[in-house]
């Protein structure tokens, strides 16, 4: 019996940082179970930054790096280029003659969106942006995932996936796509930027996976503590503390205890960023390691990318042949 099929992605934005890792965790586990396409969305990166291009191959080769370094295996999963499979826009294009525009006007990050980046000086008023939903629809659809591991701020953008699902299997009588199931992610502490801000490049308040020890300390270092303790045997506050919230996620076992010791002010903030440094670099270093193989290895880089665009268009044309014999084009 063959496996059930997901797919899943990630704009390439360079090398990812720890904050992706609890995705790429979670993805290592289903390669188990299912059949998985995970993709460089390099199209869904131009709707928000169609005016920024130059660096979207380095980004997709150092994202697929790190994909494989955390445990991607390109003999479970297809991984792939999503513009290196042009069947993608032509659904996209077929499901934007039949998709009412309320339907995409309603997806509740849109408007929300559309606000924060323009305060960041991007104007993303365009189609692109507007239908990028329908784009992800059509990127899930082609390869008739069964599920798709979201978390639960990407349930309405999956909804609407199923409703586009319904609306062509009704309207042309056919049972060409299946309604795909949220395969909804355990659920883990968000984990901040070095600032306390959300975690982004474009702020540099990210840890890179890749980053060597000496990376690490220095984020570390950098790391917002409790503003009011000014010295070392002051009581701390570890519930407002960057170096305390990363112990918490990568140091379970002695985050209570150093809770314990930093309200009575028996633990110093730069004794507990070492304590912290160490664990972090010991997390990582596998990974590390991993990259630095691959990252000598530029072809097989390639010729991964070069099997998976193979598997993935392969795939994407059997459900656009049903596609187009369903709609008699």
């Amino acid at each position: 019996m063959s496996k059930k099929i997901i797919l899943s992605g990630m704009r390439p934005t360079g090398k990812l940082h720890i904050g992706h890792m609890s995705v790429l965790e979670n993805w290592v586990r289903l390669q188990d179970e299912y059949q998985c396409y995970f993709m460089a969305a390099d199209w869904h990166a131009l709707t928000t930054s169609y005016d920024a291009t130059a660096d979207i191959k380095d980004n997709i080769y150092e994202m697929m790096i790190d994909f494989m370094a955390a445990g991607l295996d390109p003999e479970r999963s297809v991984l792939f280029v999503q513009s290196q499979v042009k069947a993608h826009a032509e659904l996209h294009l077929l499901f934007s003659m039949m998709t009412p525009l309320s339907w995409l006007e309603r997806c509740p990050t849109y408007k929300d969106q559309m606000v924060q980046l323009k305060e960041q000086g991007k104007d993303i008023n365009t189609y692109g942006f507007l239908g990028y939903p329908l784009l992800q629809a059509a990127d899930i659809l082609i390869y008739g995932a069964s599920a798709v591991p979201v978390g639960e701020d990407q349930l309405p953008h999956l909804e609407m996936t199923r409703e586009v699902a319904r609306r062509f299997n009704h309207l042309y009588e056919s049972k060409v796509f299946p309604e795909p199931k949220a395969l909804l992610s355990e659920q883990t502490a968000l984990l901040p930027g070095i600032d306390g801000r959300k975690m982004s490049k474009s702020y540099g308040n990210e840890i890179a996976i890749s980053a060597t020890p000496e990376e690490i300390w220095e984020k570390v270092r950098m790391m917002v503590t409790d503003p009011q303790r000014i010295r070392k045997n002051d009581p701390g506050h570890p519930e407002v503390c960057v170096v305390y919230k990363y112990q918490q996620i990568y140091n379970r076992e002695e985050s209570d205890g150093i809770a314990d010791v930093c309200r009575k002010g028996e633990m110093g903030c730069f004794d507990c960023k070492k304590r912290l440094a160490a664990v972090l670099d010991g997390f990582l270093a596998p990974v590390r390691d991993r990259r630095a193989q691959l990252a000598g290895k530029p072809e097989t880089v390639r010729d991964v990318l070069e099997d998976g665009r193979i598997r993935a268009m392969t795939k994407a044309e059997e459900t656009m042949e049903q596609v187009r014999e369903a709609m008699q084009i």
